[in-house]
């Protein structure tokens, strides 16, 4: 059961104004604890003196808890906040990297020890990451062989058509991992990701099958002359550019496929 004194300080400290809140961490520093600290850092009214104090209690941030806290608290020294980051989890640093409140270098700090623990993380956490991660981290997971991190990413609302582009065009690409791209609705009506799968050697042959009939003339011509695709999609494209394939078909040129 909590100590009735201390659920009572936890109160206090949260409603204090920035005078008594400097006054408590001073006068009763070694009596706080990691909820004490959360509560002084939810305090609207909280200072980047109070928070320097807070991070120079030893006890106090020998919890990782409170470390997270204070290394994502906006009014957090630019020399505390950087000192705490290289050991905070990967789930606290995505979350870091993409708070705009936070100072950019922490941002970036952030961003950048989680590129280092990307090698380390397991498959679900990867997956966790894919859906939420910044422009840096979803570079380095475009070239996931994981189809699964890939489907999550392609849902992630900082995804960007540019980013994705290199990943359609990858000959090193899993067959699985294009076509999960070429199904996504949201990513399939996007006529640059289908021409460059369309010339993609890996793409399987359903999704070039669905895509070759809504392809400008130029980008058939570049399917139809790519020594490094199959002879059966060179010969498809090669219909599709024949004056009979114009006159039945023109009309359909550059249709979006349907669901692929």
């Amino acid at each position: 059961m909590a100590d009735p004194r201390q659920t009572e300080l936890a109160f206090a400290l949260r409603r204090a104004s920035a005078r008594q809140l400097l006054r408590a961490v001073l006068d009763h520093g070694p009596e706080l604890g990691v909820r004490e600290a959360q509560q002084i850092l939810r305090n609207p009214y909280v200072t980047t003196e109070v928070i320097d104090e807070l991070a120079a209690n030893r006890s106090l941030i020998s919890s990782h808890e409170v470390r997270g806290a204070i290394a994502r608290h906006p009014r957090t020294s630019l020399t505390v906040a950087l000192r705490f980051v290289p050991g905070l989890f990967w789930r606290d640093l995505m979350e870091l990297s993409l708070d705009v409140r936070i100072k950019p270098r922490v941002r970036r700090a952030a961003e950048k020890h989680l590129l280092l623990r990307l090698p380390q993380l397991a498959l679900g956490e990867r997956i966790t990451l894919a859906r939420r991660a910044g422009r840096a981290v979803l570079v380095e997971l475009r070239g996931e062989r994981e189809e699964r991190v890939i489907a999550a990413m392609l849902d992630n609302p900082r995804l960007t058509e540019e980013l994705l582009l290199p990943l359609a065009a990858d000959p090193t690409a899993r067959p699985q991992v294009l076509d999960r791209l070429a199904a996504n609705a949201r990513w399939r009506t996007r006529y640059r990701l289908r021409a460059a799968l369309s010339r993609n050697p890996q793409t399987p042959f359903r999704v070039q099958r669905a895509i070759l009939p809504g392809l400008k003339r130029r980008d058939l011509e570049r399917v139809a002359s790519a020594d490094e695709l199959s002879s059966v999609v060179r010969r498809w494209a090669e219909e599709l550019l024949s004056p009979a394939a114009d006159r039945a078909g023109g009309s359909e040129r550059n249709a979006c496929p349907p669901g692929i």
